[in-house]
């Protein structure tokens, strides 16, 4: 089982070519949507309203059978907007609320069974939420690989000391970490991303991702580092492309039986063969979704 901590949320997208449309969305949320179209069990451990967006959220993960460990609350669903621009660019703007409140008390029977667990994005930076998911990723980590993608939002947290402080504490509890070479740039821009994703490495994941839009991503872990080139497409939007991505490395991880607490020692010895796989995997996955509108990963028949 995977378990994904993180925020659900209604995007709604504005262009000049198209009518307004609302999407169910945040990033963990699509993450374990992709994880579980990718043929994985996934669970989504989240909140969203009992409003028409929530209700939104909520038929969109049962209809991909993602498990939910909370129900509505009476607070307002979060909506990000989303403008695009004539090359189908996001600029984001957000009404958030973001807080677990009950997730520690509940965390001893989600963490039952969860070899794997996700978490990033707005979820690991923003207060009070972001202390309940700390907390959680501490207490799993004896369990399960933890994976990590800040999916920086500058127009949020716009502190970017904070930010940089909150990336570092989650990434030094992380096995597998994934971010743009934007995220980067913004917490780090006096170094290269590949600079900046060495360090990381060298702080204790086993595996750290750098994506580069249509320059393709490229990883380092022990071994070495390598990049592969990004498919070709004709890009509709870039809506949920890197949430694509990040789903797809984690079932290319598991597929590959490198998940699990017990078996941490061996993703910690990835060679550079498996790792160009995963990347190839992984970078298929978000060229189908930027070919299509909004954040609609791609199922498992669709990557064979």
């Amino acid at each position: 089982m995977l378990t994904v901590i993180g925020e659900a949320l209604v995007d709604e997208v504005v262009s000049d070519t198209a009518p307004r449309r609302s999407h169910p969305g945040g990033s963990p949320l699509n993450v374990a949507v992709g994880v579980a179209r990718l043929g994985r069990p996934v669970q989504f451990v989240g909140r969203f309203g009992s409003d028409a967006n929530g209700a939104l959220i909520a038929e969109h993960l049962r209809a991909n059978s993602v498990l939910t460990a909370f129900a509505a609350d009476d607070l307002p669903t979060s909506v990000a907007t989303a403008v695009l621009d004539p090359a189908g660019g996001a600029r984001y703007t957000f009404d958030l609320e973001w807080q677990l409140p009950d997730l520690a008390a509940n965390l001893p029977a989600l963490l039952d069974g969860t070899t794997m667990l996700h978490t990033g994005s707005i979820a690991a930076m923003l207060a009070p939420g972001a202390g309940h998911v700390f907390r959680a990723v501490e207490r799993a980590r004896a369990s399960a690989t933890i994976s990590y993608d800040p999916n920086c939002r500058p127009s949020i947290i716009t502190d970017v000391s904070y930010a940089r402080e909150q990336a570092e504490k989650f990434v030094a509890l992380a096995d597998v970490v994934k971010a743009s070479d934007e995220d980067l740039q913004w917490l780090y821009p006096d170094e290269s991303p590949e600079s900046s994703a060495r360090r990381w490495l060298a702080a204790g994941p086993s595996l750290v991702v750098v994506t580069r839009g249509s320059r393709g991503p490229w990883a380092v872990a022990a071994a070495g580092d390598c990049a592969v080139a990004a498919p070709t497409v004709t890009v509709t939007d870039t809506v949920g492309a890197g949430d694509s991505f990040m789903s797809a490395l984690l079932v290319g991880l598991m597929d590959r039986e490198l998940d699990g607490g017990a078996r941490r020692s061996n993703l910690a010895r990835i060679g550079l063969r498996d790792l160009e796989e995963l990347l190839f995997f992984a970078a298929r996955a978000a060229a189908i979704t930027v070919s299509r509108a909004g954040a609609n990963p791609p199922y498992r028949s669709e990557l064979s």
